[in-house]
């Protein structure tokens, strides 16, 4: 998918790097909510997702210097940015040792659902909610290509340019990622169908 913003973005960061605020203001407004959904989507954490926003913006106004459009779109650059940050934040918690690194066979899923978090717990039967706590738990690298993918619609080598990896590779990890999230959402659709006849077998003695 082509970005259809890369032009003027080109001229904006060239007013930023002057130091036009005006100019930094109307980026913010036009990225600050894809940026915001990213971090989001990757984390499961909105206090988290804006202090990476925050910074993702702080950065740039820092360092717009260092930005080479040789190398990729603007936006590529500040979902990188966001990126590295919300990894940074991920591996000093125990949420990615804990659920998600390196776990392919569903230990991070099981713990997610026994974590007590009673907003996952109030919301666990909605089909939305399931796919974004089954997106959550993923490994990192192939939750990383189904929120760029499938959640911001980027093609395969605008999500790759933002990763550092091959096409290829994204391909690759976005079909291991759709395979793991069939596997977990059926699974989960088979417990909740288990629980609901057990509510049904106790309704039915308090008959």
């Amino acid at each position: 998918m082509t970005d259809p913003n890369a032009g003027g973005e080109t001229e904006l960061l060239r007013k930023i790097r002057a130091g036009d605020e005006e100019a930094f203001i109307r980026l913010y407004r036009e990225r600050q909510a894809s940026i915001y959904r990213f971090a989001l989507q990757m984390s499961g954490s909105p206090s988290l997702a804006e202090d990476v926003t925050q910074e993702v913006f702080l950065t740039l106004m820092r360092e717009a210097r260092k930005f080479d459009p040789r190398r990729g779109p603007l936006a590529a650059y500040l979902y990188g940015i966001a990126r590295n940050l919300v990894a940074d934040h991920l591996r000093q918690t125990r949420w990615e040792s804990g659920l998600a690194q390196g776990d392919e066979e569903g230990e991070g899923w099981a713990r997610l659902k026994a974590s007590g978090d009673p907003l996952a717990d109030m919301t666990r039967r909605e089909a939305g909610e399931a796919l974004r706590q089954a997106i959550l738990v993923l490994p990192r690298h192939y939750r990383e290509v189904v929120v760029l993918c499938e959640l911001h619609e980027m093609d395969c080598a605008r999500a790759a340019k933002i990763l550092g990896c091959a096409v290829g590779t994204v391909r690759s990890r976005l079909c291991r990622a759709r395979g793991l999230l069939a596997k977990r959402l059926g699974a989960q659709e088979k417990e909740l169908a288990g629980e609901g006849v057990q509510d049904l077998k106790a309704t039915r003695w308090a008959l």
